[in-house]
């Protein structure tokens, strides 16, 4: 890829929007496309280029799940037709790693490269160009995704030659992050049972060691009553749900991934799907009898 490329972001959420901001400050045109006519329009206004049929070099998918990722890249109107031959598709959501070696073989058949890159690093580290990347590839995709990488990244993890390792250590990760933010609703909502606010559960916990990064990224927006999502309770069943298939084909149990899945799947049906992470809190207070900040 050339030193200024033309990129197409499908996904404008919270984590694409960033991206799609990094790489138009590296000096890249950039095409943000979304099912959201607003959020096309705004990435637009913020100096996003129009999309004008004109071929890309690289594609960044960040979109909710696989059938989301295998409709952008191969349903009507495709990305994978959009790119130039030897171009590369840079594929950021949570998946299965199969799913991702067979992506990887179907963007192969049409001369495009596909690059098993999910991300990590939140909306934030997004915006800055601070994400963590666990890819895996061929060598020509790494080569071919260097500009993009080299926008969004602070840590690239380079995890096998194919696809597949980068989707499987998502899932660790996921694994941890989810059962983090379930741990923490827990242990913040258990405090207020012993008379601990959440203020002060906050304030000393995150200096002991009993802290980790989504307890002291998340235990904010509970304290502040202000659940705007960063990354929504949605994301959660899908994700987790993942690892456990995962899971379950290694003959693998997972019974604490089980008990984080049960807290956001009972979120969800409580009607909390669209509200920030943090949001299962809401859980353990209703079951509780507490009240948290920002809830009547």
């Amino acid at each position: 890829m050339k030193s200024s490329n033309r990129i197409a972001v499908v996904g404008l959420g919270s984590m694409g929007y960033g991206i799609a901001t990094s790489l138009l400050r590296a000096g890249h045109t950039v095409v943000g496309l979304d099912v959201s006519e607003t959020l096309v329009q705004n990435f637009h206004a913020a100096g996003g280029a129009t999309d004008d049929g004109v071929v890309f070099d690289a594609a960044v998918v960040v979109v909710l799940n696989a059938a989301q990722t295998e409709d952008v890249l191969f349903g009507a109107d495709g990305i994978v037709a959009r790119l130039h031959p030897g171009g590369v598709v840079v594929s950021c959501a949570t998946v299965p790693p199969q799913f991702a070696v067979e992506m990887e073989t179907r963007c192969a058949a049409q001369n495009v490269l596909y690059l098993d890159a999910p991300i990590s690093g939140g909306s934030v580290k997004a915006g800055l160009g601070q994400l963590s990347i666990m890819a895996s590839g061929c060598s020509e995709a790494f080569a071919a995704a260097k500009p993009v990488l080299d926008a969004t990244a602070q840590t690239v993890f380079e995890l096998g030659a194919k696809a597949g390792p980068g989707s499987a250590m998502k899932a660790v990760n996921q694994l941890l992050a989810g059962v983090h933010i379930a741990t923490m609703a827990e242990a913040l909502t258990f405090g207020m049972t012993q008379g601990v606010t959440p203020e002060k559960f906050l304030e000393v916990i995150s200096k002991c060691a009993g802290t980790s990064w989504m307890l002291e990224n998340r235990a904010p927006h509970i304290v502040e009553g202000d659940y705007t999502p960063h990354s929504s309770v949605n994301i959660w069943p899908k994700d987790l749900g993942i690892v456990l298939d995962v899971a379950q084909a290694a003959g693998f149990e997972a019974p604490i991934t089980t008990a984080a899945l049960a807290q956001f799947d009972a979120a969800k049906h409580m009607g909390l799907g669209a509200e920030d992470d943090a949001a299962v809190a809401k859980v353990y207070a209703k079951q509780a009898g507490l009240t948290l900040k920002g809830d009547a």
